[in-house]
């Protein structure tokens, strides 16, 4: 059943998961520098501020992480605390790569008003705050965060140019340490699902999450894909 449960989650998410995937792949052909800036500036500011309900900014929550120090092996299990610190390590290392890259394309050093906070993504942090009072619709966006790592799957492919290897090496190690947080989080999600409604809450809530990541990518890699496009590959690929 936990099997079942589990494959029914990431039938929810597949179409939405592989259309950012294939937005990617379509802005990446032919991109030009100024292409890949605009784009980094937009994720550049996701790497500093992680996913809405689980973290608040990477300087708050390492901020938060250092008090804490003094909890190990008390309060907190020192276990649970070397994840916190690694996962929170990661996050400013994607940035640290990313930047890199930023800096190559412009020609310059990069500065705190190079990452931006596009629409799309205001409106994702929105529906993803308004899902986080619950404990089950939680765990949908926990599962939902980072669109199954679709992006850095289609930017490890890249080849031919100094900013294509640069972004395939930072992409490649990005994938690597979030290709599985879906099936980590999907574990959460089966545990909390009791019923049909529950079932029914959780797919409908990753769903509408999925949805708005989608427009979020096409936002953040534009003229990629037309919205009768993407409309047309979600429901191609839509499994169940």
């Amino acid at each position: 059943m936990t099997d079942t449960t589990e494959q029914a989650l990431v039938d929810a998410a597949w179409p939405y998961w592989e259309c950012e995937g294939e937005i990617a792949k379509r802005y990446f052909d032919g991109a030009t520098d100024e292409d890949h800036a605009f784009y980094l500036r937009a994720q550049l500011w996701k790497e500093l501020h992680p996913v809405d309900g689980f973290f608040n900014g990477l300087h708050r929550e390492l901020k938060d992480l250092v008090d804490r120090f003094p909890e190990v092996d008390r309060s907190i299990d020192r276990h649970e605390y070397h994840f916190l610190l690694t996962q929170l390590t990661e996050e400013f290392n994607h940035y640290v790569m990313l930047a890199d890259i930023f800096e190559h394309v412009m020609g310059r050093k990069i500065t705190a008003e190079d990452t931006v906070q596009l629409a799309e993504e205001k409106k994702l942090g929105d529906i993803r705050r308004a899902y986080v009072e619950d404990e089950l619709t939680k765990a949908a966006v926990g599962f939902t965060e980072g669109g199954g790592a679709r992006l850095f799957r289609e930017g490890a492919k890249l080849s031919g140019s100094t900013v294509n290897d640069m972004t395939a090496h930072a992409m490649e190690i990005i994938y690597d340490d979030e290709k599985d947080h879906y099936a980590e989080q999907a574990k959460i999600c089966v545990g909390l699902i009791k019923s049909d409604d529950d079932m029914t809450r959780m797919k409908d809530a990753i769903r509408a999450i999925s949805a708005q990541r989608v427009a979020m990518r096409a936002e953040m890699f534009p003229g990629a894909m037309t919205a009768d496009e993407i409309d047309a590959f979600i429901a191609r690929n839509t499994r169940g």
